[in-house]
């Protein structure tokens, strides 16, 4: 399964220069956030693959103009083709505003989801808008990190770890692929296109 995950700026190569073809053998598209709700409506448009998203810190404008044809997993659990993504968008809380939460409210909206993971048997790809602390995250308050991260990716080593927030265009040099455990971590800013294995979506739908 070849999955295209995008986030945080609007690709010029997906959106201004598009051609059909760009989008030929992307079986899934994921959004972690901070994108223009037209980005993904126009992507959704053009491609017979599901479009996932969660929200940005700041995404207030999907209230109002939701991306058409797209799908929110956002507190969810979402299961396409055998493949369990674990959605949990914003960020760290450092102004009043929807999509920020303390780490606590962040642990809150992770254990509202423990039965499904329960009778899930874990998931896959955990797909957020913020980092993982300490884990390509950055020290000031809005960039930083949840620490529930690790503890879901420590106690369900998915096999994928899917961000955004922190822009590899800061001055910081913010990693691309990074690893925790047993997890591939992907820094998604702006886009990148990874491949989950057939032998994994087979095991999957096996349990």
């Amino acid at each position: 399964m070849r999955i295209l995950a995008i986030g945080d700026e609007e690709s010029k190569y997906l959106w201004d220069f598009f051609e059909r073809e760009k989008l030929e053998g992307i079986d899934l598209i994921i959004s972690c956030g901070d994108l223009d709700p037209r980005y993904l409506s126009f992507l959704a448009t053009f491609t017979t693959a599901p479009v996932l998203y969660v929200h940005g810190n700041h995404d207030t404008k999907y209230d109002e103009i939701p991306p058409g044809g797209c799908i929110c997993i956002d507190d969810a659990l979402y299961i396409y083709e055998g493949v369990r993504i674990l959605g949990l968008g914003g960020s760290m809380r450092y102004r009043p505003g929807n999509y920020q939460y303390t780490e606590k409210q962040m642990e809150k909206r992770v254990r509202k989801l423990r039965f499904r993971l329960f009778r899930s048997k874990g998931f896959d790809i955990l797909v957020t808008h913020a980092p993982a602390y300490q884990l390509n995250d950055g020290r000031d308050l809005p960039h930083q990190g949840f620490k529930v991260f690790l503890r879901l990716m420590e106690k369900y080593k998915p096999k994928f770890f899917l961000h955004g927030h922190v822009h590899m265009t800061y001055g910081r040099q913010h990693k691309r692929y990074d690893k925790y455990k047993d997890t591939h971590v992907i820094n998604v800013y702006e886009r990148c296109i990874f491949d989950f294995e057939a032998e994994d979506v087979e095991r999957n739908l096996r349990r």
